[in-house]
C-alpha cells in the first residue's frame, strides 16, 4: 500500500509539475513569436466595451495566461496607459480567453504529448535559428503539458479501486448547495495555492476522466478555480494608483458575483444547459482496453468553464458604464501610499516582454523631450540680460528628475534582463539602458554649463556680447544636433540620421576653431581671469555633449555606426579641456 502510494503521488506531483512548467514554457514561447504585435493589440483596447472583451479574449488566447492579462492590465492601469472602463472589457474578455486551454486539454492526446516534447526539445536545444527555437519552445510547452495531464490521469486511476481514498472524495458532492459551496471553496482554495486556474483545471479534468469525481463534482470545483484568480490582481493593485486599484476591485466583483449567481442556478438551469449543449451525459461510462473511461467528461468540463464565463459577461455587458461609475464611487480619488515614481513603468508588465521593452522606450523618449526643454532653457538664460532665477531652479529640478527616471528605467530593464529573454530582447533592453545613461548624462552636462555660468554671473561679471554670441550659436548648433538624432530614435527612423557624422565633426571643428579664436582675443582684450578660463571649460561642455549625443547615433545603428559613417570619437572618459578641443 504504501509503494501504491508514493508511486501515485510520484506521477501526480509529477504530472503537475510537468503541467505548470509546460504552461508556462507556452505562454513565453508564445508571447516572444507574438512579439510587438501583443502590444498593438492591448493599444488597440477603446471604451468601447465590444472591442476591449475582444482584445482582453484574443490577448489572452495568444499568451494563454488569464493572470498575466489581468496584472498587465492593471499595471497599464496604474501606469495611466489605460482607463477603468477599457480595463472591465478586457478583464471579462480575459476571462473568456483563457477557457481555450480547458478545450486544448478536452482534445486528449495522452502519451503523444512525450512525442511533441521530445521532438520540439530537440529542434529547441539545437535549433539556430532564435525564432524556429522559441516555436519549438510553444511545441515543447504543449506537449508538457499533456504529458503531465497524462501522468495526473495514471496517477488518479488506482484512486478508484481504494475505497478509503474515494470515501475522502465523496464528502465534496455537488448534488446539494452546501456540497456545491464546499466544492466551490476547495476550488478557490487550491487555486489561491497554485496560482494557476489552468493548472486546478487540468487536475480536476484528471480527476473526473478517471472516475474519481462526478461531472457535478468536478463543475463546481472549475467554478471555485475561476474565482481563485482574483487574489492575484488584488496583490498587483496594492500601492498602485486609486484607478489601478478600481481595476483589481471590478475583477474581484465580476468573479464574486459571477460565482454566487451560477452557484444560485447551478443544478435547476446551468448544467442541464451545458448537458443539452455537449449532446450527451458527462457521466457516461465506457470500455476502452479493459479500462472504463468518461470520454464526454472533458469536454462537458471545458463547456462549464467557457460557459459560465461567457453567461457572466453577458450578465455584466450591459452594465459596464454604471459598474465602472460605481467603482469610481467606492474607491475615492484619495492617493495611493507609494513611493515617489518618476516614470510609468511596473514591475507587473514584466510578465509581458514585449510590453514592458515597448514602455521602457516610451520612457527614453521622454527623457529626451526634457533633454530637448533643458536646451531651450538653457539657451534663454544664456541670452538674458539678468538672470532668471525661477528658470535656473526649473532646469536644475528637470536635471534631478531625469537622474530619477534613468534610475527607475534601469532597475526596471535589470530585473527585466533577469528573466528568460530571447537574443534580440536581451541586446534591445542592454541598448535601453546605454541610451538612458546617454540621456542623462546630456542633461549632466547642460546643468554644468550653467553652473559655469553662474560662476560667472555670481562673481557680479558679465559674458561679452560677442563670446556671447558664440557660445548662443554652438547652443543652437549643439541643440539641433540633439533635437535630429533624438527624433530618429522617437520614430525609428535612422534614415534621419544621414549625415549625422558630418555634422558630428562640424560641431567639433568650430568648437576649435572658438577655442583658437579665444586665445587669439586674449592678446587683443585683457579679461577677467574668471572668464578668460570659464569660457574654454564651457566650450568643453558642449564638446563632451555632442560626443554623447554621436553615442546615442551609435548605441541606434550599432556600434561602429551606420554603414560605418558615424566619427569612432565617441569618448566618454572625462577629457581635459585641453586635449578637448
Amino acid at each position: 500500500m504504501n509503494n501504491d502510494l508514493f508511486l501515485m503521488a510520484c506521477k501526480v506531483l509529477g504530472g503537475i509539475g510537468i503541467f505548470l512548467l509546460g504552461m508556462r514554457n507556452l505562454s513565453e514561447g508564445l508571447q516572444t513569436v507574438a512579439g510587438n504585435r501583443l502590444r498593438k493589440l492591448i493599444g488597440a483596447a477603446t471604451p468601447n466595451r465590444f472591442m476591449a472583451i475582444g482584445v482582453g479574449t484574443f490577448v489572452t488566447c495568444i499568451i494563454q495566461s488569464s493572470t498575466v492579462c489581468t496584472v498587465m492590465t492593471v499595471g497599464f492601469v496604474n501606469a495611466g496607459l489605460m482607463g477603468l472602463r477599457q480595463a472591465i472589457g478586457i478583464i471579462m474578455g480575459a476571462n473568456i480567453g483563457t477557457t481555450l486551454t480547458g478545450w486544448m486539454l478536452a482534445v486528449s492526446i495522452d502519451m503523444y504529448g512525450l512525442l511533441l516534447l521530445g521532438i520540439a526539445a530537440f529542434v529547441y536545444l539545437f535549433g539556430k535559428n532564435e525564432k524556429v527555437r522559441y516555436i519549438a519552445m510553444v511545441a515543447m510547452g504543449i506537449g508538457m503539458v499533456f504529458a503531465g495531464l497524462w501522468l495526473m490521469k495514471d496517477g488518479f486511476r488506482p484512486i478508484r479501486s481504494n475505497p478509503e481514498y474515494l470515501e475522502w472524495f465523496t464528502r465534496f458532492s455537488a448534488t446539494t448547495y452546501l456540497g456545491l459551496m464546499k466544492c466551490v471553496l476547495v476550488g478557490c482554495i487550491v487555486t489561491l495555492v497554485v496560482q494557476s486556474s489552468t493548472a486546478t483545471i487540468g487536475i480536476t479534468m484528471g480527476l473526473a476522466a478517471t472516475g474519481v469525481i462526478p461531472f457535478e463534482t468536478a463543475a463546481a470545483l472549475v467554478i471555485g478555480e475561476n474565482l481563485g484568480t482574483v487574489f492575484t490582481a488584488y496583490l498587483a493593485s496594492i500601492g498602485g494608483t486609486t484607478n489601478a486599484r478600481r481595476a483589481a476591485l471590478a475583477h474581484i466583483v465580476f468573479n464574486i458575483i459571477g460565482a454566487i449567481w451560477i452557484t444560485s442556478v447551478f443544478n435547476l438551469f446551468f448544467l442541464k444547459t451545458i448537458v443539452a449543449v455537449i449532446g450527451n451525459d458527462p457521466n457516461t461510462v465506457a470500455i476502452v482496453n479493459g479500462e472504463e473511461t468518461y470520454p464526454f467528461i472533458m469536454a462537458a468540463i471545458a463547456a462549464v468553464h467557457t460557459g459560465y464565463n461567457i453567461l457572466n459577461t453577458l450578465l455584466f455587458l450591459p452594465f459596464t458604464r454604471l459598474f465602472a461609475a460605481s467603482l469610481e464611487k467606492l474607491v475615492k480619488d484619495k492617493p495611493a501610499k507609494m513611493q515617489p515614481q518618476h516614470t510609468k513603468l511596473s514591475n507587473l508588465m514584466l510578465d509581458s516582454p514585449m510590453v514592458a521593452m515597448e514602455q521602457a522606450r516610451k520612457e527614453i523618449i521622454y527623457m529626451g523631450k526634457v533633454d530637448c526643454d533643458m536646451f531651450d532653457m538653457l539657451k534663454s538664460i544664456l541670452a538674458a540680460e539678468e538672470v532668471d532665477e525661477d528658470a535656473v531652479k526649473k532646469l536644475f529640478k528637470k536635471e534631478n528628475k531625469l537622474d530619477a527616471m534613468q534610475t527607475e528605467i534601469t532597475a526596471f530593464l535589470t530585473t527585466l534582463l533577469s528573466k528568460q529573454l530571447p537574443r534580440s530582447l536581451s541586446e534591445e533592453a542592454q541598448k535601453q539602458i546605454r541610451l538612458a545613461d546617454e540621456f542623462e548624462t546630456i542633461s549632466d552636462y547642460m546643468t554644468a554649463q550653467l553652473k559655469l555660468y553662474l560662476r560667472i554671473r555670481n562673481a557680479d561679471l558679465k559674458i561679452p556680447g560677442v563670446m556671447r554670441d558664440e557660445l548662443i550659436e554652438l547652443h543652437s548648433v549643439v541643440s539641433e544636433f540633439f533635437a535630429l538624432v533624438n527624433r530618429a530614435y522617437s520614430e525609428k527612423n535612422t534614415l534621419i540620421l544621414t549625415g549625422a557624422d558630418v555634422k558630428g565633426e562640424t560641431i567639433t571643428q568650430k568648437i576649435r576653431g572658438l577655442r583658437g579664436g579665444h586665445v587669439a582675443r586674449l592678446a587683443e582684450m585683457p579679461l577677467d581671469p574668471l572668464l578668460s578660463t570659464t569660457f574654454p571649460d564651457m566650450l568643453v561642455s558642449y564638446r563632451r555633449v555632442k560626443e554623447h549625443i554621436v553615442n546615442i547615433a551609435e548605441v541606434m545603428v550599432g556600434k561602429g555606426g551606420y554603414a560605418g559613417q558615424l566619427p569612432q570619437q565617441n569618448q566618454t572618459k572625462e577629457v581635459t579641456p585641453q586635449s578637448a578641443v
